[in-house]
């Protein structure tokens, strides 16, 4: 050991725009250095708090490519020239954008191809922090958690009390449960659970009270 602190992550959460989505900054305290997570709608908002809180944007992060988790990618791009990541499972809907916009009856720029592909058990770093790609499909086919430093940012796989909607295209209840239950689940109590809407949980909460994990819900 030779006395130095451990990283510290800094995690930041914008709830933005029509879907209420929750968007990440995910830092490193001790660094200054950050990736923007499911950058939605409000591009100011988070460039305003990126430079409140004097972080070095690094990359793009995205944990699935709905609308609402990325419809600010191309303009965040632009203005921080930085590299975007996504599962290749998810370019289906990501490259289908716009189009996703037209169903809801909102305006989105289509984003510009990704950068570097997420695949599960991938490492990922920011700053002096390290975190772990999760697979966790259902909601979507390529739906990812990252994982580290006793958080765990999923996207729209679980929520506090829910879990994340398996009806859209590429969505599998069945898939989504198991990966509840074999990617997160696993995972120690304690650990902070950020969701992609709502207010975040912890995996012990989740574990003892979320009725679509205790089987207190029908699931068909």
């Amino acid at each position: 050991m030779n006395g130095r602190p451990l990283p510290r992550a800094k995690i930041v959460c914008l709830t933005n725009g029509a879907f209420q989505e929750n968007c990440y900054i995910l830092g490193d305290e001790e660094s200054g250095h950050a990736v923007l997570i499911d950058p939605g709608e409000d591009v100011n908002l988070f460039f305003r708090r990126i430079d409140t809180e004097s972080l070095v944007l690094d990359a793009i992060w995205l944990t699935h490519a709905h609308v609402d988790h990325i419809a600010g990618v191309r303009e965040s791009v632009e203005r921080a020239g930085v590299p975007v990541y996504l599962h290749p499972d998810e370019r289906v809907l990501y490259d289908r954008a716009a189009e996703q916009a037209t169903w809801l009856g909102v305006a989105v720029q289509s984003p510009p191809t990704p950068d570097h592909e997420l695949h599960h058990g991938q490492k990922l770093s920011v700053g002096g922090l390290q975190f772990e790609v999760r697979a966790v499909p259902g909601h979507s086919p390529g739906s990812v958690a990252f994982v580290g430093h006793g958080i765990a940012i999923v996207g729209d796989a679980l929520f506090a009390g829910s879990i994340g909607r398996a009806d859209l295209p590429g969505g599998d209840l069945h898939t989504l449960l198991a990966s509840i239950r074999d990617q997160l689940m696993t995972l120690p109590d304690e650990t902070v659970v950020y969701p992609g809407h709502g207010p975040d949980t912890t995996v012990g909460v989740e574990r003892r009270g979320n009725p679509f994990l205790t089987g207190a819900a029908r699931i068909v």
